[in-house]
Formats: structure tokens, sequence, C-alpha cells
């Protein structure tokens, strides 16, 4: 009997085997591509397991504290810095609510990331105070909302980093910002400084001649002047003065003989204050870098206070603290003017004061000499504390300052390589610090501690 097809027509068994051969074939095509699809799989599983690990290995390596909650407030996950800062316990962080990682007295708390959660926002630089292992630590925090498939929020990952590192931070900026600030307004002042010097050179070199004149022919007219006083008195006493009587009195003689004296006095003042100030604006424009040989500038201070208190007519009670030696390479004899101008402006500043002081103080610092001096006057005034360097600024009456000073002061130490600065003291009266590059001796390989330029 033979078979019949699906159409009722008889089948050949040749028939039954191309059948069998083309089931096998579709086999093997649906197998080689689950095989294929097999390792297409666990290749890209290979490079997922691969990401993880390394975004495991970034997230534990950062130094910041990172946490990441769900909207419930639940931690899910965190890295190794979290887990060194909270004391996790045997069950670690994940599962505990983020409320016990807060402290209570927290400025920004878990019910703030909540609201952030709610509203969608990022946390910027929140401060938080977090319940770490050792005790209570201020974070700066920031966070930033997670989101599912379908734009939901999922939860929030926040970012802490400890606030004594950013305050260090800013504070070690700041520090170079006003350093910054400081080395640009030296520099501005010593080229101001050299500018005016070379005009001052030039007003001193035209004033000098002329005072000269007027000086010198001073001083001969006040020694003619005691022959014609003596050539009048010797005609007032003829017996025939009587005749010159009239004119005498309508030239009024004696009242000229009597100012004359007076008039060529005042005429040398004058003339001794000019060149005193010319001799100050030679001092001023001078270039005084030549080398220099160590001294005792404690030695120097105290020569110069004795120096100004003596003269100075009044009392002041001093207060001084300087070390036995404070050696500094450079000329002795200019940081004498340069303290002798400072103790003196001091008492001047004083003056009014019922029990006037004087602080005076030195020290080493490492490589640096520093001496304070400090009046208990009124103070500096702060809108003009950064123009008391500036010559010809003064804020003494005309007559009694030109204001060249301690312009002259402050060229001095910077040729020393030194600085001079003025600030208000916090008790009151004015502090003027003078710092100089303490004596090195030479160490053996030609380096010494010599003056700056």
């Amino acid at each position: 009997m033979t078979d019949e097809g699906p159409s009722g027509l008889p089948r050949s068994p040749g028939d039954d085997d191309r059948l069998w051969l083309s089931v096998m074939n579709k086999m093997d095509e649906t197998w080689a591509e689950l095989v294929g699809q097999q390792v297409e799989l666990e290749r890209k599983n290979a490079e997922l397991e691969g990401a993880h690990a390394f975004m495991a290995g970034v997230f534990d390596s950062m130094s910041d504290v990172l946490v990441a909650c769900d909207t419930a407030l639940r931690v899910v996950r965190t890295n190794q810095a979290a887990e060194r800062l909270f004391p996790a316990g045997a069950d670690g962080l994940a599962g505990r609510l983020l409320t016990e990682l807060v402290d209570a007295r927290s400025p920004t708390t878990a019910a703030d990331v909540a609201n952030a959660i709610a509203r969608r926002q990022r946390l910027e630089d929140r401060e938080f105070m977090l319940a770490a292992a050792a005790g209570p630590m201020p974070f700066a925090v920031n966070g930033t909302v997670l989101y599912d498939a379908r734009r939901r929020p999922s939860g929030v990952v926040l970012a802490a980093r400890p606030l004594g590192e950013l305050r260090r931070a800013y504070t070690e900026l700041d520090r170079a910002h006003r350093s910054l600030k400081d080395a640009q307004a030296q520099l501005v002042q010593a080229e101001k400084m050299a500018s005016l010097g070379r005009l001052v050179a030039g007003v001193a070199h035209e004033l000098n001649n002329p005072i000269s004149f007027v000086y010198g022919n001073a001083h001969t007219l006040r020694r003619f002047t005691r022959r014609l006083e003596a050539y009048l008195a010797a005609i007032h006493a003829h017996p025939r003065a009587a005749d010159f009587a009239r004119q005498r009195q309508d030239l009024r003689i004696d009242m000229v003989l009597s100012e004359l004296d007076g008039a060529l006095s005042g005429i040398v003042e004058g003339a001794e204050r000019v060149r005193d100030i010319v001799a100050d604006l030679r001092r001023f424009s001078a270039d005084r870098r030549a080398p220099g040989t160590p001294f005792d500038l404690a030695g120097v201070a105290r020569t110069a206070l004795d120096w100004v208190l003596a003269t100075c007519g009044r009392s002041v009670t001093v207060h001084a603290d300087l070390d036995s030696t404070l050696e500094v390479d450079g000329h002795a004899g200019q940081m004498q003017q340069v303290v002798m101008n400072l103790v003196q402006n001091a008492v001047d500043a004083m003056e009014g004061i019922e029990h006037p002081a004087l602080d005076i103080a030195g020290a080493r610092r490492g490589g640096r000499v520093c001496l304070t001096i400090r009046d208990n006057g009124p103070g500096i005034a702060p809108e003009i504390m950064d123009r008391i360097f500036d010559p010809f600024f003064t804020t003494k009456p005309v007559g009694k300052g030109t204001g060249l000073g301690l312009a002259i002061c402050y060229r001095m130490v910077t040729e020393h390589g030194g600085l001079l600065a003025a600030s208000r003291h916090p008790a009151g009266g004015t502090t003027m610090t003078l710092d100089l590059p303490a004596f090195m001796p030479d160490d053996g390989h030609g380096n010494t501690g010599g003056m700056g330029a």
C-alpha cells in the first residue's frame, strides 16, 4: 500500500528524507543564531561589568563623601569615604535613613533634601552638620536628583566636602590675592618713587645754587650790620649829631637799626629751612644701593629713641621689648635716620595726649628682623592711610613738615630689601612696622644674607 501526500497523491519514501533534511537545516540555522546571540550577549555583559567596575572604582576613589538615597531618603549606596566617615555598624550604611546621618543641629536637614527631590531642584553648597563617627562635622553638600526611565524622581545623590578644606582653600586664595595686591602696590609705589626721584634731583640741583647765594649773602650782611651799627653810633655821639636829628627821625634810623638784626635773622632762618628741604630732596633722590655692613638694629633703635626723647621737651612713657641683638646688613646711619623719623612722628602724633606712651619691639623671625613702633595717639585716618608714604604729603601744619620724611624712609627701607608699613592698632594709635632681611653669615659656599637691591 502506498502513502498519500497532503493532496491525496501518492508520496514516495524520498519525500520524507527531503522533509527531514529541511527540518534539520532549519534547526542548525536557529542553533547558530542562538549561539551568536549568546556570544554577543556575553560580550556586552562583560563590557557592562567592566563599566560597572570602573564606575565603582571611581565612586570609591573619590575623596568627597557620596551618598545615594531613594525617594524615601533611604540609603541605597555609599562610597568608601562615606563608610569611613559614618559609624556604619555590622550591616553598613545601606538601608539606613538619611536622618540618621544628619546631626540634629544641622543648618540643612533631611527634610530640605526631600523638598528638593519633590521640586526637582539641585542642592548647591548647602551647609550640613553630619553625624560622623568622630562627632558632628560641618560639610558643604551638593545634591542632584535622580530620574527613572519615565523621568520621574527616583532618588538623590549627595556629594559632601568638609568645610574646613574649603575654608582653608578660600583662605589661601585670599592670602594670595592680598599678597598680589600688596606686590602690585609696592611696584606702583617703587615706580612712582623712581620717577619722582628723577624730578626731585633736578629741582634740588636748581634750588641749591640760588639758596646758597641767599644764605651766604645773609651771613655777610649780618657781619656788615655790626660795622654799620658801630659807625652810626659814633655819628650819633658827635657834637654836630643834632644837625641830622630831623633826618634821623624822618628816616626812622633807630627803628631800622633795632629791626635790622631780626630781619637778617629771619632771612638766615628761612634760607636754612630751604637748605634743609633741598638736603631732604637730595637724600630722597639719591641712589644708595652701595653694599652695606652688618650692624645691630636693636642698638640703632635704642640710640634713636634716646636722641628723640631727649629733645622732644615732654615726658613719654616708653615700653621697650627689643632682642639683645638684631643683626641687619646695610647702612646703620640710614636706618638710624629711619627709626628717628618714625619715633619723632609718633611723638608728634601724641601731642595733646594726657599720658603719651610709646611701645617699641623688635625680634628676629626666621630670616627677617621686625621692628614695630606704636603710639597711643589718635591714629591715622583710614582715608589717608594709602597716601602717607607719598612724597610731599603731610598732615602737619604749614611750616612744620615737608612731607618727605616718610617718603625718604620708605625708599631707604626698600633699598635695603625691606618693607615699611603703617596700620591702625585695634586699641588705638598707629603702628609702624619695619621689616628687614636679617644678616646671614657666609655659609661657606659664598652665600650670604646681603642687603637687597
